[in-house]
């Protein structure tokens, strides 16, 4: 195929931020309107719905731009020669843009004010620690499987391991500065004060940092072909997808019966 167009590429991204953060601030407020005081039960709601519904996102938008949705994503990507770093710049914005986007969606679904900042404050060591873990957890995931030839269960893979960072890290696991800046714009359940979200992009990027150090690490033979797969089969342009194919890798044998749809946070 093509190369697809890099207008389109950023749309998909705008897009795909965009419904990732009105699922997680809606999923939010919907969870403490069911199970008002329950505060397990709403962040049980609210991870489910999280899981589940990046799984889908994924699959829908990841297609036509790799369907990242997370700067940290698209710049370690970049790091490993998958995705150009021209693209990756580019892709930080709409990423931005779509997730402040989908917070004022989600606000609005709910009959809110459109823009509430949030006052939730979320700046602790043991937030910042947290958000390192999950972000650097997050990455290991997406590169370990394209290195070892199972990108096409990435969507699920990510889903569930987002879903289950919501309960292991202190954070909730953001685990993405585009998402955080978003999410600062809804005073609910999954806001984050403005106050806050320094130290948390900070400690997204400083995963980010040490996930590209660990994979080098484990994978030292991930080539840029392989990162160019990391949410979905598309060629090192980083922009079009390849026929679905068995991976050639050693360890692929056991994996041959993988998630036969199309393909991060």
């Amino acid at each position: 195929m093509g190369e697809i167009a890099l207008w389109r590429r950023l749309a998909a991204e705008f897009l795909g931020s965009a419904f990732l953060t009105a699922l997680v601030i809606g999923s939010g407020i919907a969870a403490q309107r069911l199970s008002p005081g329950d505060t397990g039960l709403e962040l049980l709601e609210n991870a489910a719905a999280t899981a589940a519904g990046l799984f889908a996102i994924i699959l829908m938008f990841g297609p036509v731009s790799g369907g990242h949705f997370n700067p940290v994503v698209s710049f370690v990507d970049a790091a490993f020669g998958g995705l150009a770093w021209r693209d990756a710049g580019t892709y930080l914005p709409a990423q931005a843009a779509g997730c402040v986007t989908g917070a004022i969606a989600a606000n609005v679904m709910f009959s809110l004010p459109a823009v509430s900042i949030s006052v939730k404050d979320r700046a602790s060591p043991a937030h910042f620690l947290s958000e390192v873990i999950a972000t650097l957890g997050l990455m290991l995931v997406i590169f370990a499987l394209a290195r070892s030839g199972r990108s096409r269960v990435t969507p699920a893979a990510v889903g569930a391991y987002i879903g289950a960072a919501y309960f292991f890290t202190s954070s909730a696991s953001f685990a993405n500065p585009a998402i955080t800046v978003g999410r600062m714009f809804s005073n609910t359940f999954a806001g984050i004060a403005p106050s806050s979200a320094p130290a948390f992009i900070a400690a997204q990027v400083v995963g980010g940092i040490l996930a590209v150090g660990l994979v080098r690490l484990l994978y030292p033979n991930l080539t840029a072909e392989d990162a160019a797969e990391v949410m979905l089969p598309r060629d090192q342009s980083g922009s079009a997808l390849r026929p679905p194919t068995i991976a050639a890798s050693d360890d692929a044998g056991a994996h041959a019966s993988r998630y036969s749809g199309p393909t991060r946070s």
